[in-house]
């Protein structure tokens, strides 16, 4: 077995389903909330909110590891037309359950978890693999290599 195989190291999560079913893909991680009505560019899913850790960055694809919505009810509007572009992040991760959450993740369709045994913030990192199964309540992470075998 190739050291690169030997050398990762996989996390299981459990939570609450918000929206059932299974994708997996890269982590995006950010410890503030994200805005959907002025923080978003729907047709790329990039973060666009001036002062945001992850601005000028996409979600499009990703499994979002984020804290929650914040802003106004346009939040669920801008996240469905990122399903509608096909720039909707994979899966949502989220730590605070509002109703402008609830309903974004309901109409991107994209699986959506919550309630977790674990912090997933302090667990996942930008750039480790993730999949997530929303129907079965469980998160596999897949630390992402460097060469120090530090976290990034």
């Amino acid at each position: 077995m190739s050291d690169a195989v030997m050398s990762e190291q996989t996390i299981v999560i459990r939570g609450r389903k918000v929206v059932g079913g299974v994708a997996e893909g890269e982590a995006l991680v950010t410890r503030d909330r994200i805005s959907g009505w002025g923080g978003i560019d729907p047709r790329t899913g990039t973060v666009i909110e001036t002062r945001h850790e992850l601005r000028g960055q996409s979600f499009a694809g990703k499994v979002l590891v984020f804290p929650g919505a914040k802003g106004s009810s346009g939040w669920s509007a801008m996240f469905h037309m990122t399903r509608l572009m096909n720039s909707a992040p994979a899966a949502f991760l989220f730590n605070e359950m509002t109703t402008k959450m609830a309903l974004g993740a309901v109409v991107t369709h994209s699986p959506s978890m919550t309630d977790f045994e674990r912090d997933p913030l302090e667990c996942i990192a930008t750039g480790d693999w993730v999949r997530v199964d929303a129907d079965r309540g469980v998160i596999e992470i897949t630390k992402k290599n460097n060469a120090s075998g530090d976290r990034p």
